[in-house]
């Protein structure tokens, strides 16, 4: 439960139709197996002491009699599970029969939900035996003791801050106004539905959808559980279909027609930080809820959900290849945008044959050709110097001659030796005068010619090196256009990537391949035998480490101890702890310390979830102090 993590089951047990207690042997063997996995939120199908598929069976009064009688039995077993456990049982008030979740922690029912919706069509037929039932929470009795029974109940964890959970069973989540979006409203962070959804073709895609939808749109964990072999298949036939989602991401689902248990961690922090962030999110108290509150030992989660190591990137192939093309397609209809709107018919880059500046020039070319300007018009500067190696010299030319570009060679050696001996500089020491002078004296160049051809000097840093602080300020800090300034080192090369596989022309390609197999580098200092020296990764540590941390502390707030175990998990095999605490805390360092750079950032397009813009997502002070992440890390240090 450390950094808002509980984790959750949910379980589709072996079932015989109206054998109850058969049914409750089974509730209570997965229940325990469940919690001595670490479960503290465990969730049955609906009806699951009886079965959903019983059918006229649920008017006979034994048994509803019998389901009462297990009820007693599971509430029982459960004296020592430190879980809340949500159980499917059917529940006679007033006269009238309800579908109903008993909600059940360490021996006591805690409160009786009743689902909303009916289905009534098509192989539904549960008005035939159920009623509707009530929002606001009446008492009824079970064993002398009153319990709430109603729509509007939250069960509230005293032990967990954040942890509050509600339920809605099947049709209700697939009903216009599902229970989910007022119990959200009203303070819940996570659902749990108690379904019996049957199988028919398309179903499970559309279910995995809704379930998804749902999390998204309330920002919220799902758990969802339903029926599987064992029902009836008079008619139809139940999968046993499970899906745990939080905020849109489905973290775990069960395969199809097997009864098993699902389990994922629903990180409630985290729902709890974004629901906060947004400000047309608000929960309010609510008179007709009613809050009831349950127990949970604190204890350790251990992490079995996926933790992406390239959390800006795409798993799957397909989605990476159209998250590349519609990122293609922003940078380049923002810096069309700028061309159209200062009607400038010449674009500027520096070209150096490494990542960022190919991505530059790959944009520029296609906005040059969404706006219908000739390619002529982009105008690609490569300015040798003192740490240019042949191999991205020649990289950049071939680039501008394969993009249609104009390529223009400034060589800046002498221009700079000239600024070292006015500024009493000497050329043999090479510290960050040495580097910095350079990278200003090609910003100058760029600027000089963009006004000699009446054109816009395109930037190329990317995001990864604004959140580092990674340029020179008034250097390569500085553009007239920042087309690169939102996109991670890590995206950055699956975008070059991508180009190279969709270009459709092998010698472009083969150049642009090159370029990725490039090390990182400003090239500010002289190679080694022909060779780069420099090497950014070797200085500021790996970049697929500084988008992680970017990601997990911008994106999700999240504090540096938290960042840290995540980290630890989705690099497990590639860095020790010792690795990864080391280059965090450099990120922390760097971030806060540069954030002056940050504060007078050029315009340039978002297109992800994470920017630094001051303009947009990143209102923050330059002189804002780190010490309050620092001490976290250097208790982290003192305990590896």
């Amino acid at each position: 439960m450390r950094h808002g993590f509980v984790k959750t089951a949910a379980v589709t047990p072996d079932l015989k139709v109206a054998d109850c207690i058969f049914n409750a042997a089974q509730i209570c063997l997965k229940m325990k197996e469940a919690a001595s996995n670490g479960a503290r939120i465990i969730v049955f199908p609906e009806l699951a002491v009886t079965g959903y598929t019983c059918s006229d069976l649920f008017l006979q009064e034994r048994l509803l009699d019998s389901a009462k009688h297990e009820l007693h039995q599971i509430l029982f077993a459960s004296r020592e599970v430190d879980a809340l456990v949500f159980v499917g049982i059917p529940w006679e008030k007033d006269g009238k029969l309800y579908n109903t979740a008993a909600a059940i922690s360490r021996g006591k029912l805690l409160g009786l939900v009743p689902k909303r919706f009916l289905p009534n069509y098509a192989e539904f037929y549960e008005a035939r035996h159920f009623e509707a039932g009530n929002r606001k929470a009446e008492w009824v009795k079970f064993e002398g003791n009153p319990v709430p029974f109603g729509t509007n109940l939250l069960f509230t964890c005293q032990e967990m801050e954040g942890l509050i959970v509600a339920a809605e069973i099947c049709e209700d989540l697939w009903a216009p106004e599902p229970p989910s979006i007022s119990h959200a409203l009203a303070g819940a962070t996570v659902m749990v539905n108690l379904s019996a959804s049957n199988e028919n073709t398309g179903k499970s895609t559309y279910r995995e959808a809704l379930v998804a939808g749902q999390s998204a749109r309330l920002i919220c964990g799902y758990v969802y559980a339903s029926a599987g072999d064992g029902e009836s298949t008079t008619d139809v036939v139940f999968g046993g279909h499970n899906l745990i989602a939080e905020n849109g991401v489905v973290l775990n689902e069960s395969p199809r027609f097997t009864n098993e248990i699902t389990y994922s961690e629903i990180d409630v922090r985290r729902l709890c930080t974004e629901r906060r962030r947004m400000t047309t999110y608000h929960c309010a108290f609510r008179e007709d809820y009613e809050k009831i509150p349950f127990h949970l030992k604190i204890s350790e989660t251990e992490l079995t959900r996926f933790v992406a190591a390239q959390p800006f990137v795409p798993q799957s192939r397909e989605d990476r290849d159209r998250r590349c093309e519609e990122i293609l397609m922003i940078q380049a209809l923002g810096l069309k945008k700028r061309l159209q709107h200062t009607g400038v018919r010449s674009l500027v880059v520096g070209l150096s044959g490494g990542l960022d500046s190919t991505l530059a020039l790959i944009v520029m070319a296609k906005a040059a050709d969404l706006a219908g300007l000739p390619r002529s018009g982009i105008l690609a500067v490569t300015m040798p110097c003192f740490g240019t190696t042949d191999r991205t010299y020649q990289n950049a030319c071939k680039l501008a001659e394969k993009m249609g570009a104009v390529l223009k060679e400034v060589n800046i050696k002498e221009a700079v030796g000239v600024h070292f001996r006015d500024i009493g500089h000497d050329p043999h020491n090479h510290d960050v005068t040495y580097e910095n002078s350079q990278a200003r004296e090609r910003t100058q160049v760029l600027m000089d010619m963009a006004n000699q051809t009446g054109g816009l000097v395109i930037g190329t840093g990317d995001l990864s090196e604004l959140a580092l602080g990674w340029a020179t300020y008034n250097g390569d800090h500085m553009s007239m256009y920042a087309v690169n300034a939102s996109i991670p080192k890590t995206l950055v090369r699956h975008l070059v990537r991508y180009y190279a596989d969709t270009c459709g022309d092998q010698t472009l390609a083969k150049v642009l391949l090159d370029v990725l197999d490039t090390p990182v580098s400003p090239e500010l200092l002289p190679p080694e035998d022909g060779v780069i020296s420099q090497k950014t990764e070797d200085l500021v540590g790996p970049y697929e480490l500084h988008d992680f941390f970017l990601y997990h502390m911008m994106r999700c707030a999240e504090e540096p101890s938290k960042v840290y175990r995540l980290a630890v998990k989705a690099f497990e095999g590639s860095y020790d702890r010792r690795t990864i605490l080391k280059w965090l805390k450099v990120f922390y360092r760097r971030f806060f310390s540069q954030q002056f750079k940050r504060s007078c950032l050029p315009d340039g397009p978002k297109v992800g979830s994470v920017a630094v813009s001051p303009r947009g997502d990143l209102r923050m002070p330059s002189d804002a102090c780190v010490q309050v992440w620092m001490v976290e890390l250097e208790q982290l240090e003192r305990e590896i």
